[in-house]
């Protein structure tokens, strides 16, 4: 390699390139390697949405505590996270502070396939639902980015034409004489 010339080297003590300020990188890739997400711009839009919730957060509590405007803001934010399955309970404006890239990740579908057993880890979930073989009560879901909700956690179940479906039907000896035609 040459040598650098004066302002080069100039340049390159202005620039730190191991600790670069506007990246975050480091967070990024770990989100995206454990959750499986294929696309940046997935993780981009959840890291939004966080920013955007505990900014209207910072704006609630700057309202007067007393206001009922802010008792009837907090109870609609809190009901709408918990609802999405964001938040654990509703009980406190705090716990809305906490919500991350990663907090939306956990609910998506291959996620929530792996939490309800259907599938051993996320790679495969995620495999199984863009191939078709899972549905959200009635409709079938093929993209892996979708954001399953507390109510609809309990309809998530196999395609009826699904092979795997069938295997488990037979493993369980509950497979319909119906269902061999």
């Amino acid at each position: 390699m040459r040598k650098l010339k004066y302002h080069e080297q100039k340049l390159l003590k202005k620039v730190d390139f191991i600790s670069w300020e506007v990246d975050n990188n480091l967070n990024e890739v770990k989100v995206m390697r454990r959750y499986h997400l294929p696309r940046r711009e997935d993780y981009t839009r959840y890291n939004k949405l966080s920013r955007r919730v505990r900014d209207l957060v910072n704006k609630i509590k700057q309202l007067d505590s007393k206001d009922p405007f802010r008792t009837k803001c907090t109870t609609e934010l809190l009901n709408k996270l918990y609802n999405i399955g964001l938040v654990p309970t509703k009980q406190n404006l705090a716990l809305c502070n906490a919500v991350s890239a990663s907090s939306f990740c956990r609910r998506r579908l291959p996620v929530v396939m792996v939490r309800l057993k259907m599938a051993e880890d996320v790679k495969s979930a995620v495999k199984l639902v863009e191939q078709g073989h899972v549905r959200v009560g009635p409709e079938l879901v093929l993209d892996p980015a979708f954001i399953v909700t507390r109510s609809m956690e309990d309809f998530v179940t196999w395609v009826d034409t699904s092979k795997i479906r069938k295997h488990i039907m037979e493993y369980n000896d509950a497979r319909d004489d119906f269902d061999l035609m």
